[in-house]
């Protein structure tokens, strides 16, 4: 039975359940881009089912948890938002409560839910995402608790109804999974091998996109650089963004995540001729020791990442950099550390996503020996985050006296003003009436703080 079948089969049952209102659905997202994609995938298939959206767990007929499994204060906060459910499942019985994601490809994480949250009726995998109405369906007729997850076909669903979140920004996945096994991720485990989109299948819904007026796209993947690798036709990452940036329309094109040891001069100077295509470019350094970055798998060295980063520079020079960084890794010392440091200062990134090392089990690095403290490693998260700050400030100091073209993503909390966001992805705080929301303007720098600007406005585009 197709999908289609199923949420029209789920649609009238849920109808004669509540006398003809129709239901409410719940969906909350933890983690990354991809995760957020999916849950616009999960809300498409909802809405399919008959299904209205509501934020208040109270109001809720079924409340799904789309899970992360990058850190493990991801995974507590999810256990504690599930424990509190509880309560509310004995007052309304027939509330669905649903768990997914890649916490549930993990089995420890899937008997620790058998175990001790009974009242959580379906549990399913990245894998098992293309078929969630025919599990919705099994949950409902067969009152008994779903556990589906291991299932890699590696198939690519395609034509998977789709309810984005705003009407600004849309996420366009062009692969899934990743073969890097970087001995402290444990994503290869939970998403699986890497597969590529057919560049057609991505290409229509890319003009559709477009069409629909979105006006920030971004092409998303474990690692885009290594897009087409597994692909029947002769295509690469680079000449896919040429052929999305080629589509006619007024919108900005980013990509994410970039991988240091597939990140390409080809694809630099895709982003240099592009017309649409953003100067940004997110390359996660992680360490700039390269005794860490071969401890940590990576595939490359200081020198390399340095090396793309000069050229970008030297064809983008208003390019606006940034990366990801682990701190404290098994078996790193200060003077690895202060490696780091001094990469964070010769790249200038605009901004950092900084993390402490966090073990996640199944992976390499958890053999690993690491004699430094969580209190020690803490102290020199605190040094990295002060030096990134001064590095921040300064990069944004060079945007003072400039203007820049911006996209008015919204509402800020003050009264009057608007927020908006630089190609750079650098948000900027203006004055302006809410009209001028979803539209491109210049905007004239007043003033640069740490982690944004301040700005004018000079006109609309």
């Amino acid at each position: 039975m197709e999908n289609v079948e199923y949420c029209g089969l789920i649609s009238n049952l849920l109808l004669q359940r509540t006398n003809g209102k129709a239901p409410r659905a719940l969906v909350r997202t933890y983690g990354c881009q991809q995760n957020v994609s999916d849950s616009e995938k999960i809300k498409g298939m909802l809405s399919h089912m008959g299904y209205e959206f509501t934020q208040n767990n109270n109001d809720a007929d079924i409340i799904i948890f789309n899970t992360c499994a990058v850190r493990e204060h991801a995974e507590d906060r999810v256990f504690g938002n599930v424990g509190a459910l509880k309560a509310l499942k004995k007052k309304k019985p027939h509330l669905i409560i649903a768990l997914c994601g890649c916490m549930m490809e993990q089995s420890h994480i899937a008997d620790k839910i058998k175990k001790s949250f009974p009242f959580v009726n379906l549990v399913f995998g990245t894998h098992s995402l293309s078929h969630f109405p025919q599990l919705i369906y099994k949950t409902i007729t067969e009152e008994k608790r779903i556990f589906e997850r291991g299932i890699d076909d590696n198939t690519i669903a395609e034509d998977v109804p789709i309810k984005r979140d705003g009407n600004l920004k849309a996420f366009l996945p062009i692969m899934y999974g990743c073969d890097n096994f970087c001995s402290y991720c444990v994503v290869p485990y939970v998403r699986g091998r890497e597969r590529s989109r057919n560049s057609f299948n991505i290409l229509k819904e890319a003009k559709s996109i477009v069409d629909e007026g979105y006006k920030d796209i971004t092409l998303l993947g474990q690692n885009v650089n290594s897009y087409g690798k597994n692909l029947d036709e002769e295509i690469n990452f680079a000449q896919l963004l040429k052929e999305v940036d080629n589509i006619k329309g007024d919108f900005w094109l980013r990509f994410m995540t970039s991988h240091p040891k597939d990140a390409t001069k080809e694809l630099i100077d895709a982003m240099a001729s592009g017309k649409h295509i953003c100067h940004h470019l997110h390359l996660p350094f992680q360490s700039g020791s390269n005794r860490i970055l071969k401890l940590m798998n990576r595939h490359y060295t200081r020198e390399k990442y340095l090396e793309i980063v000069s050229y970008a520079k030297e064809k983008m020079p208003d390019i606006s950099i940034t990366s990801d960084v682990i701190v404290g890794f098994p078996g790193e010392t200060y003077e690895d550390f202060c490696s780091t440091l001094s990469l964070i200062r010769e790249v200038g990134f605009t901004s950092l996503f900084t993390f402490i090392y966090s073990k996640r089990a199944g992976t390499l690095a958890t053999k690993m020996e690491d004699p430094i403290s969580a209190k020690e490693k803490s102290k020199w998260f605190k040094e990295l985050l002060a030096v990134q700050n001064e590095v921040s400030e300064e990069q944004s100091r060079k945007y003072e006296g400039k203007t820049v073209k911006v996209l008015i993503e919204g509402r800020a909390n003050e009264l009057g003003k608007l927020t908006a966001r630089t190609q750079g992805n650098i948000i900027v705080d203006l004055k302006g009436d809410e009209n001028l929301i979803g539209k491109f303007a210049m905007v004239k720098i007043t003033k640069a703080q740490n982690w944004f600007l301040k700005g004018e406005l000079v006109n609309t585009l």
